[in-house]
C-alpha cells in the first residue's frame, strides 16, 4: 500500500513523558493511564484532561513540561485521540507547540503511545512513562498506517510489526537512529500478516512499474536491502555500519531480492518490506499526492 515516507523523527517526538507527574487545575491527576491509543484517569474523560500539565524528558535529555491543549478523537478512530500540544521554553518564557509544521499538517498533533524511543530508534518499555510522538514522524505514521502497537492480529502483537515499521518509514537500515528517506518520498509497503498488501495497480502518485523492491525489515533495522531511499550507493550503508552487512544475494520471492543481507543471518523475524524509487530517474516519476 502506497505512502509517504515519514520525516527524521529526531526534531518530532519527546522521548518521554511522566504518568504519575501531572498538574490540572491547581491540583494532581492520579492514576493517569495509557489506554489504546488515549490518556485516561478515573473519573475524567480524554477531554477532560485538557490543560493538564506533564513533565517528562525532551529528545535532546533536557527537562521539559508539556500542556495538553486539546484533545480530540480521530476522525477514522474515535478510541484514538489526537493532542495538540505545547512545551515550555523558559529561556522566551513561552508556550510553542514542539511538533513541526508542514505542508500536510500545518498545526501537527500528537498521539500518546506506550514506550520510550532513544536517539537510535529503539524502542523501550519504562514503567509510568510513554512518548508522545507527533503525527508528521515514524512512530504516528505507522500507527496511522494501521501498526497499532496496542493491538493483535490473529493473536499476534502488532508491538514489533509497529517498531520494524518506523525503522522502514525512516529508512534507518542499520538502526542506529540515521534517517535515508526523502521528505514525501513515496513508499509501497507490505507486511507479514497482510494489514498491508502490496500495491500492483497504479494510482495518483505511484506507478508500481517504476518502483524497485528496497529492503526487508525488523524492529532493528533492515535485515537485507536491495537499493536506498535517498539514491546514495547501497555501498554507503555497507560502510555506515560495516560489521552489520555483508553483499551478497537474497531471494525473498514475488521478485524481491536483496543484494545486502545481514551477516550470519541475524537481526531477528523480517516482517515487513517495501518498495520505493530511490534507483530510478527521479525524473520519470509521478508526484505525490496533493
Amino acid at each position: 500500500m502506497k505512502r509517504q515516507a515519514a520525516e527524521d523523527e529526531t526534531s518530532t517526538v519527546l522521548a518521554s513523558l511522566d504518568l504519575d507527574r501531572v498538574r490540572l487545575n491547581g491540583g494532581t491527576v492520579n492514576k493517569l493511564q495509557f489506554e489504546k491509543g488515549r490518556l485516561v484517569a478515573p473519573a475524567l474523560g480524554p477531554k477532560k484532561l485538557v490543560g493538564a500539565v506533564l513533565q517528562g524528558t525532551s529528545s535532546d535529555g533536557q527537562p521539559v513540561e508539556v500542556a495538553l491543549c486539546s484533545a480530540e478523537p480521530d476522525a477514522q478512530d474515535p478510541q484514538l485521540f489526537r493532542y495538540r500540544i505545547e512545551v515550555w521554553h523558559a529561556e522566551s518564557a513561552t508556550w510553542a507547540n514542539p511538533c513541526i509544521a508542514t505542508h500536510r499538517a500545518p498545526s501537527p498533533k500528537a498521539l500518546a503511545v506506550a514506550g520510550v524511543w532513544d536517539r537510535s530508534g529503539a524502542r523501550l518499555d519504562v514503567p509510568g512513562k510513554f512518548t508522545f510522538a507527533c503525527e508528521n514522524g515514524a512512530i504516528a505514521k505507522c500507527i496511522g498506517w494501521g501498526y497499532k502497537p496496542w493491538e493483535l492480529k490473529d493473536g499476534q502483537s502488532l508491538e514489533a510489526l509497529h517498531q520494524a515499521c518506523t525503522r522502514m518509514a525512516r529508512a534507518d537500515y542499520c538502526g542506529s537512529g540515521r534517517s535515508h528517506t526523502r521528505e514525501d518520498a513515496p513508499i509501497d509497503m507490505y507486511d507479514e500478516l497482510g494489514l498491508l498488501t502490496r500495491t500492483r495497480v497504479a494510482t495518483a502518485g505511484w506507478d508500481p512499474e517504476l518502483a524497485s523492491f528496497e529492503a526487508e525489515w525488523t524492529p532493528e533495522g533492515a535485515s537485507c536491502l536491495s537499493g536506498t531511499r535517498d539514491g546514495q550507493p547501497v555501498e554507503t550503508v555497507l560502510a555506515e555500519c560495516p560489521d552489520r552487512f555483508e553483499a551478497g544475494p537474497k531471494e525473498l520471492g514475488e521478485g524481491d531480492r536483496c543484494t545486502v543481507r545481514r551477516k550470519g543471518g541475524g537481526g531477528g523475524a523480517a516482517l515487513l518490506r517495501n518498495r520505493s524509487y530511490g534507483r530510478h530517474d527521479r525524473g520519470n516519476v509521478p508526484g505525490p499526492t496533493p
